[in-house]
């Protein structure tokens, strides 16, 4: 029983020699903070023959893993006198934290081998560790377990296995699953929702949304994350709304997934609006939420907003300060974004690869090519980054910017890896400002391949031919933009009205009254008229 790793026992006559009952116990394990003190408890429990209630044993063995001693705590069970499936399972939901999932995954086989019966917490802690080893096949083999032993249409058992399959994308089977059950469990409805919101199946996961018998935060919260994250902010915004109107609070978690909406669509009101709400209600000013007010504002426009976030943060990390830094270098505030920078190392926070791709994108909008070069340069001789295509394109971007189009060509040749769309289309960009068509024929080439449906690539370089007034050249780029059928994508604008984001595109009227658009218009064209503006609108 460990003898040789418990320390000498307290005289009797001390307060610790009273055998206390188990809370007095636990309350001592919440105290245990390191070995010497978890060796005392265990040296306490011993000779009290306390280790044989396997309850008080889970406990100790949880505390063990929790404090990051993990062969101790396995140490403990292989040498417990008669383990149970309360033991099995305490030492199952632990290892996957600890980093061995397969070990926990054993163990499951174990419960069996010993003559125990696995229960409906063993079975869902199984499948949580199958999913840490991204192993669906796993997972299939404890699905058939629980079914072979009745209890697959346990809710907690169904929850998990629902959770196993969309964490491995089989969908289907979640949902075989989730339609299994004749009436679930809230989890499991959210498990589902979640799992579609993730997996990008949208109108699935609405579809159960809208049909849920009794929804929660967190349901509202996987529906407005889904949105958010593929890329629909208008209907994630739009969810959230109405969950406010329904009376439902929303938590750090639900912010989180509403702030990365506003951030996609620039709704500054909204984004003002949350920031209140989170000084109003006393929420907790997570480092993550903070770093997300930060992107809204930035995304925004405000990003003086933006900056009073972020110098009002106790705690900064790496996110916070590269999210400043990038928004600084959006809003052109190239200096400023270096002077981050330089604030970024003298607190000793380590840039990532993200970092660099703020500051060259800060060297870039502001012209400091030879600055952009030197920090290029050291990410792996000072930092031990090595760049990535995202730091090559902003490279490329800022060289091409500069006018440096020979070095910028020869960068792209270079690379250790194929140039994407967003590179030819800088060279494409650069070739147009500074009149080189051979280098523009070269990165339309490319991009024929890459984006075939984008036409302003097409007219790119028709209106380099144009500007340098070669004609034909120009008029035949735009014969082959109608011969392989590309047509020209029609401008989009947006704007922000009463807390709503409205979207315009080029001749597009089915989501906006033009009969009060061309009121407001002919107004306006009255009142110029009137002070002796231009006679028309062209």
């Amino acid at each position: 029983m460990l003898r040789p790793f418990l320390p000498k026992l307290p005289p009797p006559s001390s307060s610790a020699a009273a055998s206390p009952e188990p809370p007095s116990l636990l309350s001592l394990l919440r105290r245990c903070g390191d070995l010497k003190r978890l060796r005392g408890t265990h040296g306490f429990m011993v000779p009290r023959g306390l280790d044989r209630d396997n309850v008080l044993l889970g406990h100790f063995i949880g505390r063990c893993f929790s404090l990051g001693l993990s062969d101790y705590a396995m140490a403990v069970f292989a040498r417990s006198a008669r383990p149970d499936v309360y033991l099995y399972n305490a030492v199952i939901r632990a290892l996957p934290d600890a980093g061995s999932a397969e070990m926990a995954v054993r163990l499951f086989g174990g419960i069996r081998a010993s003559g125990l019966r696995p229960d409906s917490y063993s079975l869902p802690f199984a499948l949580r560790a199958a999913v840490r080893l991204s192993a669906v096949g796993i997972g299939r083999q404890i699905h058939g377990q629980s079914v072979g032993i009745g209890l697959d249409s346990d809710a907690h058992v169904a929850t998990a296995l629902v959770r196993m399959y969309c964490s491995g994308g089989c969908i289907s089977d979640a949902r075989k699953v989730f339609d299994g059950l004749s009436s679930g469990s809230a989890a499991l409805w959210n498990a589902m929702i979640a799992g579609y919101a993730k997996a990008g199946c949208l109108e699935s996961a609405r579809e159960l949304f809208e049909r849920m018998p009794e929804r929660n935060l967190i349901t509202w919260t996987a529906v407005i994350g889904g949105y958010a994250q593929w890329n629909r902010p208008g209907e994630a915004i739009e969810v959230f709304k109405r969950m406010l109107l329904e009376g439902i609070e929303p938590d750090e978690v639900s912010m989180l997934a509403a702030l990365s909406a506003c951030a996609q669509l620039g709704a500054l009101a909204l984004g003002e609006w949350i920031d209140s709400y989170i000084d109003r209600h006393g929420l907790n000013r997570t480092v993550q939420l903070n770093n997300a007010l930060i992107d809204t504002f930035a995304k925004s426009g405000n990003i003086r907003k933006a900056r009073q976030v972020f110098e009002g943060m106790m705690e900064r990390t790496v996110v916070s300060w590269t999210t400043m830094i990038a928004g600084l270098a959006v809003h052109g505030m190239g200096r400023e974004a270096l002077e981050m920078f330089s604030g970024m190392e003298r607190a000793k926070i380590k840039p990532n690869e993200i970092t660099f791709t703020a500051v060259l994108s800060a060297c870039s909008h502001s012209g400091m090519v030879k600055l952009g070069r030197g920090f290029f340069t050291v990410m792996h001789s000072r930092y031990g980054i090595d760049p990535k295509i995202e730091q090559y394109g902003c490279m490329v971007d800022l060289l091409g910017r500069g006018g440096y189009l020979q070095e910028a060509e020869q960068l792209v040749k270079s690379m250790p890896f194929e140039a994407n769309a967003a590179i030819w289309g800088s060279l494409l960009a650069a070739s147009n400002v500074y009149g080189d068509p051979d280098l523009g024929e070269q990165a339309l080439q490319h991009l024929m391949r890459l984006e075939p449906e984008n036409s302003g690539n097409f007219s790119l370089l028709s209106n380099t031919y144009a500007g340098l007034g070669r004609w034909n050249e120009s008029g035949s780029i735009r014969k082959t933009m109608r011969a392989i059928g590309t047509e020209k994508m029609p401008g989009k604008s947006s704007i922000e009205l009463n807390n709503k984001v409205h979207e315009f595109a080029a001749e597009d009227l089915s989501n906006h009254p033009a009969d009060v658009i061309n009121e407001v218009l002919c107004t306006i064209d009255g009142q110029m008229r009137a002070e002796g503006g231009p006679d028309e609108f062209t």
